[in-house]
């Protein structure tokens, strides 16, 4: 058994070669082979999102407070809510962050394939935000 006590992670400020606006995160888990297992706590401020990426064996999002966005490449942008979960399969191109004018909470749950968990793209545009 192993715990990690609340405070012993240290919140960091996400890149911003991966986001665009103002995101925090907070490690869960990252737990050691064989496991594959990632988790992350990533708060995002208003109109904070990813830049577009995969997965290379999908990712399930659980909203735990505020109201944001997702979008799969080619399909239209949904709003995802507190208590939602949103799963998106293995390599499926995609983006999620806060609504325009409120923030958002989920926790990023993905496994690592060789090591890797997330493959990281092209920033989602003012546009394609459409905020």
């Amino acid at each position: 058994m192993k715990i990690t006590p609340c405070g012993s992670v240290p919140t960091r400020l996400a890149s911003d070669q991966y986001f665009t606006g103002r995101v925090t995160q907070d490690a869960i888990i990252e737990a050691d082979a064989p496991a594959r297992l990632r988790a992350i706590s990533v708060r995002f401020e208003p109109s904070a999102r990813t830049h577009w990426h995969t997965h290379p064996l999908g990712q399930t999002l659980h909203v735990v407070s505020g109201a944001g966005r997702a979008q799969s490449w080619g399909g239209p942008i949904q709003e995802i809510r507190a208590g939602d979960t949103v799963w998106f399969a293995p390599g499926e191109k995609h983006w999620h962050g806060a609504a325009p004018l409120a923030a958002m909470t989920h926790i990023a749950m993905q496994e690592a394939q060789d090591g890797k968990v997330v493959d990281w793209l092209e920033p989602v545009s003012d546009d394609q935000y459409g905020g």
